[in-house]
């Protein structure tokens, strides 16, 4: 049986509780027991994202959230939705910069379902793995590009900004999604190395939540994940630490078929799992966390100059987090109006800091959000993964919320003084041009492509 430390309630846990396991493979284990309704979440992350890629194969993360759905070694082709959706349960897999998740939610009494079909794609994933099921996904992932990405407004605007942000060759240059190049070059052999790596019981951390038997359920999870081996030859992954400052304002304009023009920035804000990241998190909602933000009542309400103000926080661990800034105009307005105005607003933040009643609401608003993760059996698990995953202790989840009561309005001023700054962000403007231009601009970009080609 797996060995393993029952936590109590800690102060500023609400009561929650989690226990902590390890197999002998290595897989970690974390349970929390809810009573509240009759459902089971998985969780299962595993250490790998975007930032373990390397230059050339470029979405191979992504794509193997994909094939992690078209069978393995006992489940059959689409298999795994089938049964998990016919027992009454929902399911999906994501990827980002830091991790790839798999996820059940389940009737308490169909636990056991979710637990071995996660453990049989985890340890033979690789016997159902073909061709065919290479190119179906590859296919799927590259129509998801263009339907999520290149033919939508505004669509590339992420991976345009954090290309600026990050600089070439760094671990966060190149968003999760990939590039159509590289995921063509991707071969079924570089997939098989991917899995072998990283799809491993010692890079991965399951979290089970809910109506549980805490000793039923590890001897699930014992039977079925205990016989899968471990692999250590994963690379560490490359530093992703850069200057606190970017040291100087980098700027793209885009001229595409957008409905308005738009604003668009990203900050070099502090790491996450920081006290920093979380006065930080705090300086975003006040600023644009809302519509009682100090931007969205600045740009949208008083001078309507805007239609939709955002500001909000990416949260990175291995990395320098961004602070996004989305601004769509109203009108007519010129994108330089709309600059000045954010600005003058940010500058006014970091000299005077918050108003004691801002502060308030920007705390009862990241506390109710943090609040609404935790207080579903889903959300818990994802948290608990996260916090093992990428800080090393799934009890941080539980008391989050204290972390971020405990801020002080001079740590929020601080951390807008010091980041919120012109010469610390990567702009992305956005100037609307007719659809005939942007046909024209499309066709001169693929003429440029095949010239350079025929130059090969």
């Amino acid at each position: 049986m797996p060995m393993g430390h029952t936590a109590t309630a800690e102060a500023g846990s609400g009561g929650l509780t989690a226990t902590e396991h390890r197999l002998a493979n290595g897989l970690r284990v974390v349970l929390s027991e809810d009573h509240l309704t009759p459902v089971a979440a998985v969780c299962l992350w595993y250490d790998v994202g975007s930032r373990h890629e390397v230059e050339g194969r470029t979405g191979l993360a992504h794509l193997f959230e994909h094939l992690m759905f078209q069978g393995s070694g006992q489940v059959k082709g689409n298999g795994h939705f089938e049964l998990v959706q016919g027992a009454g349960g929902s399911l999906n897999g994501t990827t980002s910069f830091e991790r790839t998740n798999y996820f059940e939610t389940m009737p308490a009494h169909q636990l056991e379902l979710a637990l071995w079909l996660e453990a049989d794609r985890m340890g033979s994933l690789l016997a159902a793995l073909d061709e065919e099921s290479m190119e179906n996904q590859r296919d799927v992932v590259k129509n998801e590009r263009r339907q999520r990405y290149d033919n939508v407004p505004y669509g590339t605007a992420f991976e345009r900004l954090t290309a600026l942000a990050y600089p070439e060759g760094h671990p966060y240059h190149h968003t999760p999604i990939g590039s159509m190049a590289d995921l063509d070059a991707a071969t079924l052999e570089d997939a098989r190395a991917f899995f072998r790596t990283y799809y491993a019981p010692n890079n991965a951390v399951l979290s089970i939540v809910g109506d549980i038997d805490p000793e039923q359920t590890l001897a699930w999870v014992e039977k079925y994940f205990g016989s899968i081996t471990s692999h250590d030859g994963k690379p560490a992954p490359r530093d992703g630490s850069l200057p606190d400052v970017i040291g100087g304002e980098l700027r793209e304009v885009v001229e595409e078929e957008v409905p308005a023009r738009a604003l668009m920035a990203a900050y070099r804000l502090p790491e996450d799992g920081t006290r920093a990241a979380d006065a930080a998190d705090l300086a975003l909602t006040v600023l644009g966390g809302g519509e009682s933000s100090r931007l969205y009542n600045r740009l949208v309400r008083r001078d309507r100059t805007a239609v939709a103000a955002g500001f909000g926080l990416l949260r990175l661990a291995g990395a320098p987090s961004l602070g996004w800034l989305d601004v769509k105009t109203s009108g007519d307005v010129e994108v330089p109006v709309i600059e000045a105005a954010v600005d003058e607003e940010l500058a006014r933040f970091a000299e005077e800091g918050p108003t004691a009643e801002e502060m308030e609401r920007a705390q009862a608003q990241l506390e109710r959000e943090w609040l609404d993760r935790l207080g579903t059996v889903a959300g818990r698990a994802d948290e608990l993964c996260r916090y093992a995953v990428l800080f090393g202790d799934p009890q941080l989840a539980l008391t989050a919320v204290r972390r971020v009561l405990e801020v002080t309005p001079e740590e929020v001023r601080d951390v807008a003084r010091a980041r919120l700054r012109p010469d610390n962000r990567a702009v992305l403007v956005y100037e609307p041009v007719a659809p005939e231009a942007a046909e024209a601009t499309d066709e001169a970009a693929e003429a440029t492509d095949e010239n350079e080609e025929s130059a090969k």
